[in-house]
């Protein structure tokens, strides 16, 4: 008997360890570093979208990124990189179009916002992609700038305006068709009366709608650190930089073409490192 309760207690113990170290390495967050000419930069990725987190380690592990360009760059905003098409580009190419052949669902973390050296996915924008799915390979690091209070107030109006008019181009997409067969039917009376409706109906939504606020916390270090604000909560942020905002920096000083890619090729190679 006793040894059974000794075998018992001896299992127990284990069990609990094992939960224990699986629960610490769940928690771990991995860190990569891309390597570029300019410096490097080590990214930790967050463990709060596992998704993009997986694939950008496996991408890296295969090699995916080496080589690469960063092939978008705006001084003020952000720096652009991961389309496999850049890989040996001819100059003054215009990229950006390229991916390794499917998208990844959004994983946007209302936590999670675009403040100075965070990591996100790149994605197409407008009503071709409602869901908001990322590129499966590009992603853009956050330089953005520092902003005045009065600068914020000046975003979240038009972050406000911007959501309005999303509102109402939706409901009005949603009857396109039948305004299209009452302006063929030449019955101006009866359009008009529809337009009417639906710019009503789009308004009563908008109306329920809580006003679009960029919170103390946010504001603190949006008016310090620095960051995009207007991109919060429209991208999957999935990292952010540890070491190197001056390489990125750097970067983002370069001079660029009219389509806002480097006149000097930047590459990156990334790799797993912790």
């Amino acid at each position: 008997m006793k040894q059974l309760l000794f075998a018992f207690l001896i299992a127990t113990v284990f069990i609990q360890t094992s939960c224990g170290n699986a629960t610490k390495k769940t928690s771990k967050e991995t860190k990569v570093k891309i390597e570029t000419e300019y410096g490097d930069l080590i990214v930790k990725l967050y463990n709060q979208t596992p998704q993009h987190r997986d694939n950008f380690i496996k991408l890296a592990n295969e090699g995916f990124y080496d080589d690469l360009l960063f092939h978008r760059v705006i001084n003020g905003f952000m720096i652009q990189g991961g389309d496999p098409d850049s890989k040996n580009a001819e100059a003054g190419k215009r990229l950006g179009g390229g991916d390794p052949g499917y998208t990844l669902p959004a994983e946007i973390d209302s936590s999670l916002f675009h403040k100075k050296g965070v990591l996100a996915a790149a994605r197409r924008g407008g009503p071709s992609n409602p869901e908001k799915r990322s590129s499966g390979s590009q992603f853009y690091i956050v330089q953005g700038t520092v902003f005045t209070e009065g600068a914020l107030d000046t975003m979240e109006m038009k972050m406000n305006m911007q959501r309005q008019r999303s509102v109402m181009q939706k409901y009005f997409q949603g009857a396109q068709q039948e305004l299209n067969q009452l302006k063929q039917a030449g019955d101006q009376d009866q359009l008009n009366i529809r337009v009417a409706e639906i710019r009503e109906q789009a308004n009563q939504e908008i109306s329920k709608l809580p006003p679009l606020k960029i919170l103390p916390g946010r504001r603190e270090i949006y008016t310090t650190i620095g960051g995009y604000p207007s991109l919060d909560n429209d991208y999957t942020v999935f990292g952010e930089v540890i070491e190197g905002l001056d390489v990125l920096d750097k970067i983002a000083s370069v001079e660029t073409d009219q389509f806002d890619r480097p006149k000097e090729d930047i590459k990156m190679k990334v790799k797993v490192i912790d």
